[in-house]
This record gives C-alpha cells, sequence and structure tokens, in this order.
C-alpha cells in the first residue's frame, strides 16, 4: 500500500464515470484536480461531501479545477447518486479497487469492535504537472472543501 506524499506523481488510472463515459487523469494534465475518495454513495457524510463539491463548483472552475470524487461503488450507484442529488461532480467507479489501493486508502478499518476492510476518506490536490500537491489524511467533512478551496488558492498564489 502506497503512502503518497506532496512532490510524488500522482499515479494515473482511467475509470468508468457517472456520465457513463471514462475518465483518464493523464487526459486532465495542464488543470488542477481535486480527487477526493469516499466509503459509500447515499450515507450521510459521502452525500454532505458531494454535496458540498457540487454548489462550489463555481468557484471550483474559477480555480481552474476539476473535482473528482471516487468509491467502490458501481456507475449504476453513482449514476443514482448523481441524480438524486443533483451533483455537478463527476464519480469515477474503482469496483476492483486497483486505484484506491494504489492511493493507499483502501485500509483496514474498524467500527463497533470489527475490523474489515474499506475505503479512508482522503482528499489529494494533484497540481497541473501531475504531482501531488497536498493530502489530506482521514477527512472530516465539516469544512473540508471550504479549506480545499482555501488551499487550492494558496498553491496557486491567488
Amino acid at each position: 500500500m502506497t503512502t503518497l506524499k506532496p512532490g510524488d506523481t500522482a499515479p494515473d488510472f482511467c475509470l468508468p464515470n457517472s456520465l457513463r463515459s471514462e475518465t483518464c487523469l493523464s487526459k486532465l494534465r495542464g488543470r488542477w484536480i481535486v480527487l477526493y475518495f469516499y466509503p459509500k454513495d447515499n450515507t450521510p457524510g459521502c452525500t454532505m461531501e458531494a454535496i458540498y463539491f457540487s454548489k462550489a463548483m463555481e468557484d471550483f472552475k474559477a480555480l481552474g479545477t476539476e473535482i473528482l470524487g471516487v468509491s467502490a461503488d458501481s456507475v449504476e450507484s453513482h449514476c443514482g447518486f448523481a441524480e438524486k442529488h443533483s451533483l455537478a461532480i463527476t464519480l469515477l467507479s474503482d469496483v476492483d479497487r486497483r486505484v484506491l489501493e494504489e492511493y493507499g486508502v483502501w485500509k483496514k478499518k474498524s467500527m463497533y469492535g470489527k475490523s474489515f476492510l474499506g475505503i479512508s476518506r482522503t482528499t489529494f490536490i494533484i497540481s497541473p504537472d501531475g504531482k501531488i500537491a497536498h493530502v489530506w489524511p482521514k477527512v472530516k467533512v465539516p469544512g473540508h472543501g471550504d479549506a480545499v478551496k482555501k488551499k487550492l488558492a494558496e498553491l496557486q498564489g491567488a
């Protein structure tokens, strides 16, 4: 399992998305990317995070930034999630967990005394040259989106 840090090259991937096409990180080179990993569609924290990023889409576009959310849910689940909550962001499906593992977010977790493997809510900012610019491990949803916007503006010197 990798532990990516600022300065590392972001692992490339191509994943199916909620628009029923494919998103490849390498094709977004030249743009800032907010790549956030979340546990599950239609759960309270994940829904709050996706809605925040969708409502703030114009702010992120003004910073030349694309928002990509990744979970192990299916494309069909993502489509229903996006439609139900009018999401404006692109959701990527990593059902085989290859990208989750490459980014080091597929981890051992525990809840109510039981251990299991799952997605650790994590956000990466990827610079236009494809390098990791900032990482938030173990994200707490309230206030996170604003922190991401602030860090992007700081990284861009805005």
